[in-house]
């Protein structure tokens, strides 16, 4: 038996705080305390290595993302007078300011009586029992540890049953163009890992320690390979390093596994582990989040979301998953599972605006019938991109290869390969690459609500990116103010009409226009009616010649 790693490097930035978890029993429910500010605490913007690591500020300088307030930790001093009010205090966030405690409801007025508590909202829990639906398929070959520490570039044959789903994406071709996520570093939420330390297609995370961080935000315990099979299986679509079985589509990415789902249960207190795990995230230092979780519908006492709360702005977990876009960490998420069902539509959090939300499609690039569709409440487009969600392949944790559905897997085999083509492309922005990835869709040219911008393909990619697109007079001005934008063409994208869109970060359309060769004989000058201060991206296409240029709005 493999021994556990103690990842004790990455406690520092956990949430956590040293009080234990006290009884559950009774009156007692967790609760979400909100706290008025952060005035009077002792860390500064001056001093982040205090709680953020040297990876995760790597990322925001090569994004150019600033510190502000909101990376600070809650103030001790608080947290400290909610303790002496007799309540168990389980975690901290960051971003949203809070504490989760657990108290009664007679403790809880006392809390929400002290001066700096500006509101609560409570969590509950039930338990139940759930179960993973899969399909056996057969055994998985054992691969030695030293031939997993040199990764070999596969061969077709190498990928074994799960070839098409990485196939369909182009991230075999990656593979052998030598990106295999390596140096990437992908945070995995889901409802427990078990036997990930046993398995021969994951004996290279550990010997090559490419498993970077472990918690089990569900129990408050480091341990995170425990509970139930789903992340096991998710895991390996991504990481799996078994030649002649089964290849991940970024089995050379480092990983943290973090538990976040109680799969007995369906309530409020998920959405804030997640939130939790999202700030680990982000302070060990993870570039890419992949969550195969979605929340509509819940278990009594808690409240349901319905349709209308699916625009991007109102679940506390879409919330948390566009706060955790905003520090540069690619979140992809899955859409759900609800096509064919009365929900219908696309889960939260994959309503963010700056998520990547992947569907299912089958073997053939068809919808399934399944996978959830847009648009959000707002009228935006979902689900971004699609991948193989009916008939996939992963492992088990037994050790048998098996097959089943759900975008619970095409978000997985999206983030491994969204992980490699980073890689590939290490000077582009979070939203550059979710862009990078909708233009190279299979279905750029109309997306919809049902495969949003289509499968995308990493052959695609080669033309859709101006460095790639050697083209050196394609140019647009940036940034701009109140003057027009000047767009600049080479003589090669005149060959044929030119199409004009620019998009907002959220991927939505604020203005296009076609142009024929006659107008294109000088600079362009585009004017779209109204145009708010922020990131914008202009794509540019002239017959299958496309290319998308990034400017700012101030």
């Amino acid at each position: 038996m493999r021994p556990l790693l103690l990842f004790a490097c990455l406690l520092l930035f956990l949430p956590v705080l040293a009080q234990e978890p006290g009884n559950t029993e009774g009156e007692e429910q967790k609760r979400l305390v909100y706290f008025t500010d952060k005035n009077g605490t002792p860390f500064s913007l001056s001093e982040p290595l205090e709680y953020l690591s040297p990876q995760a500020l790597q990322r925001r300088k090569r994004q150019s993302i600033p510190l502000i307030s909101r990376d600070l930790p809650v103030n001790p001093a608080y947290v400290a007078s909610l303790k002496a009010t007799g309540v168990t205090v389980w975690y901290t966030s960051r971003w949203f300011n809070a504490a989760v405690v657990q108290c009664s409801e007679e403790e809880l007025q006392q809390v929400e009586e002290l001066p700096f508590v500006k509101s609560t909202q409570t969590l509950n829990r039930i338990s139940q029992t759930g179960t993973l639906q899969q399909r056996a398929v057969q055994s998985i070959k054992p691969v030695s540890v030293a031939a997993a520490a040199y990764f070999p570039t596969p061969e077709a044959e190498d990928y074994g049953l799960a070839h098409h789903q990485a196939d369909m994406l182009g991230a075999d071709e990656l593979h052998q163009d030598g990106y295999n996520g390596a140096g990437m570093t992908i945070a995995v939420f889901d409802a427990g890992f078990p036997e990930v330390d046993k398995l021969p297609a994951f004996a290279h995370l550990f010997e090559n320690n490419h498993l970077k961080g472990s918690f089990d935000f569900v129990q408050k315990q480091a341990n995170a390979l425990v509970a139930d099979a789903h992340g096991t299986a998710v895991l390996s679509t991504m990481a799996a390093y078994a030649p002649g079985s089964m290849i991940g589509t970024a089995y050379g990415a480092n990983y943290l596994l973090l538990r976040t789902e109680d799969a007995s249960s369906e309530h409020n207190i998920e959405e804030v582990n997640w939130l939790l795990a999202a700030e680990y995230a982000d302070s060990a230092g993870a570039d890419v989040i992949n969550s195969s979780l979605g929340y509509t519908l819940f278990d009594a006492p808690s409240q349901s979301y319905t349709y209308q709360d699916m625009d991007g702005n109102t679940s506390l977990v879409t919330r948390a998953a566009d706060l955790a876009a905003a520090t540069g960490m690619l979140v992809v998420v899955s859409a759900g599972n609800e096509g064919n069902k009365k929900w219908r539509f696309v889960s939260a959090p994959a309503d963010a605006d700056s998520v990547l939300a992947v569907g299912a499609v089958d073997s053939l690039g068809m919808k399934a019938i399944f996978s959830s569709f847009g648009p959000t409440a707002d009228g935006r487009v979902k689900p971004d991109v699609v991948a193989l969600g009916q008939g996939a392949y992963f492992i088990l944790p037994n050790g048998n290869l098996a097959q089943g559905n759900g975008t619970s897997f095409a978000g997985p085999i999206m983030a491994g390969f969204a992980a490699s083509l980073w890689q590939a492309n290490p000077f582009k922005t979070n939203l550059e690459l979710i862009e990078m990835l909708r233009s190279s869709g299979s279905n750029a040219e109309n997306p919809d609500n049902n495969i949003g911008y289509g499968i995308p393909g990493y052959s695609r990619t080669l033309t859709a990116v101006p460095g790639l697109a050697n083209d050196e007079t394609l140019y647009i001005t940036n940034p701009v103010s109140r003057d027009p934008i000047i767009l600049y063409l080479g003589q090669e994208w005149l060959k044929q009409q030119v199409e004009v869109q620019v998009l907002d970060a959220t991927g939505k359309q604020v203005y296009r226009q076609s142009i024929a060769q006659a107008q294109a004989e000088q600079p362009l000058q585009l004017e779209p009616q109204t145009m708010r201060s922020g990131l914008y991206l202009c794509r540019i296409r002239s017959g299958s010649k496309v290319a998308t240029l990034r400017f700012v709005k101030l």
